[in-house]
């Protein structure tokens, strides 16, 4: 377990001092939670209808942006073969990186969100179920983008690949964080059965995830 709670520290400690990662993400989610009421207009009972999806659909581009640097920094610099012949498994050392990813990158966004929802008109009560889907579903956006994060890490100008083999992958977390969110604040869908699905996802992420995105890295570096 040392290996890989030092890869998990190293992780974090790059992405600290990058700075690039939760900043650009957050300012992200910010430019998009800002342009969409500007172009919808001032309504604000369509604001609070539609600002769940807002901020899903803000919290999924965002967490976009950093997929790239998951694996590429490391077959750059040739720390990731030293990974893939490390005694820790392939499995575990993904799932410490993706970890590492999510806690830098995505859980900014979650922390972000009741802030930005105040620009959207969700009340306080509404807001802390939006930010539990949330939280309950950007490690699934995490675990598919890290999959295809080890797709793309030997291609060519892979980061323009990225988006577009994980965007159709992240559809049913995006579908099931939106339902629970409109279903805590408009109904009449009661919030348990979309959350708990949503939950499900990211558990099945969490299952299936390192394993294919191991499968991906051992594929595409032999």
């Amino acid at each position: 377990m040392m290996p890989l709670a030092a890869l998990f520290l190293r992780d974090i400690r790059l992405a600290v001092r990058i700075g690039g990662g939760a900043v650009m993400g957050v300012l992200f989610f910010l430019i998009v939670v800002t342009l969409v009421p500007l172009a919808v207009g001032p309504d604000l009972a369509l604001l609070q209808r539609i600002g769940p999806a807002i901020l899903w659909l803000g919290a999924l581009l965002a967490s976009l942006l950093a997929l790239d640097h998951l694996f590429a920094a490391d077959y750059a610099d040739g720390s990731l073969d030293v990974i893939l012949t490390a005694r820790a498994p392939l499995e575990l050392a993904v799932l410490a990186k993706a970890a590492a990813h999510w806690l830098t990158t995505g859980l900014p966004l979650v922390i972000a969100a009741p802030v930005l929802g105040l620009m959207l008109n969700i009340e306080p009560k509404a807001m802390a179920a939006v930010t539990l889907t949330l939280l309950a579903g950007t490690p699934a956006l995490t675990l598919i983008g890290a999959v295809g994060a080890a797709l793309s890490v030997a291609l060519r100008r892979g980061g323009l690949l990225l988006p577009v083999l994980v965007l159709p992958l992240t559809i049913p977390v995006l579908i099931f964080g939106v339902a629970a969110a409109n279903a805590a604040i408009v109904g009449p869908t009661p919030f348990g059965t979309p959350f708990t699905i949503l939950c499900a996802l990211s558990l099945a992420s969490l299952a299936i995830g390192p394993f294919a995105a191991a499968a991906a890295l051992r594929h595409g570096l032999e």
